[in-house]
């Protein structure tokens, strides 16, 4: 019995040994669209992403819907997470929670890590079901002990905040730790709060910081906040009014409420001079974080 060429690879074999004509990515796209039309899942699905992401093609959620419909009717569980995302968030389809939902559990059942982190959503929020919080709690352990980072960090709330599930602070911390290492803000900025306040570790206001940081460079308003909080008070880090508010101006230019205000009180306690540094550190943490964002988009 013959073995099948995954679509992925044969795209990419026609992108290294093409014909060398000029227009290589239509090469591409009308290989993979014969694919797709031939049947082929793997290749429906990733035109699918194509159309969704306007990957090499206008834009088109329509498109993008009939594709991974075609994939998620053959059994293709990422396509069928897809059409789900498609569902839940109402693009290329009228919104439809209770169809967003079924094909989420046909994703999570073959195992898909995303799929069963998007079903603990949809349980934790009621969305297309009762809220339960033990579901939620069920779905999201499935992901988590996949290494989905999302997961382990929803996991870690559920025990933060005993939703579905006792209270314990060190189960939440160990999976907060997970995502975190993982590069997901929200769990580092949680994970900072736990070291700040000693719960469920010893408390340390060193290693607050050091979560606070890495969440707050990604561009985590609430760790940004934190962070000169943390400089304001001299806690973990040497005193600095300047790095305080450029952290918190920062923070700030989102409008979340609270914030200016708490600008405005390091302001008051500032020299001209640190008031010159805090805002030049404050454009260059801007920037800085701006570049990011616009490197990862590009990726």
């Amino acid at each position: 019995m013959k073995s099948k060429i995954p679509s992925i690879l044969i795209v990419a074999l026609v992108a290294l040994f093409g014909c060398g004509r000029a227009n290589a990515a239509d090469d591409d796209f009308d290989t993979l669209t014969k694919l797709a039309e031939q049947g082929n899942a793997g290749a429906q699905n990733d035109l699918g992403v194509m159309y969704a992401e306007g990957r090499g093609v206008p834009q088109d959620d329509a498109k993008a819907v009939k594709w991974f419909r075609k994939a998620a009717e053959q059994g293709d569980a990422k396509a069928q997470r897809y059409l789900g995302v498609m569902y839940a968030e109402g693009r290329g389809v009228p919104q439809d929670d209770a169809e967003a939902l079924e094909w989420y559990r046909k994703a999570a059942a073959q195992g898909d890590a995303k799929a069963q982190h998007n079903l603990g959503v949809m349980y934790a929020k009621g969305r297309g079901v009762p809220q339960d919080g033990a579901e939620a709690l069920k779905w999201f352990r499935k992901a988590a002990e996949q290494g989905d980072a999302d997961a382990q960090g929803k996991l870690g709330v559920m025990y933060d905040f005993g939703r579905g599930v006792p209270e314990d602070d060190a189960e939440a911390v160990k999976w907060y730790r997970k995502a975190a290492e993982q590069g997901d803000a929200d769990a580092q900025v949680n994970l900072g709060e736990m070291y700040a306040k000693g719960r469920g570790v010893p408390q340390d206001d060193t290693e607050a910081v050091k979560w606070f940081r890495k969440a707050a460079e990604q561009g985590h308003i609430p760790a940004q906040f934190n962070l000169g909080v943390m400089y304001a008070k001299g806690r973990g880090v040497l005193q600095d009014y300047a790095m305080a508010y450029a952290w918190i101006n920062v923070a700030a230019a989102s409008g979340i409420e609270g914030t200016k205000e708490a600008r405005d009180m390091v302001l008051k306690v500032m020299t001209p001079p640190q008031i010159q540094k805090g805002q030049s550190l404050a454009t260059e943490i801007f920037d800085r974080i701006q570049k990011r964002k616009q490197a990862v988009e590009a990726e």
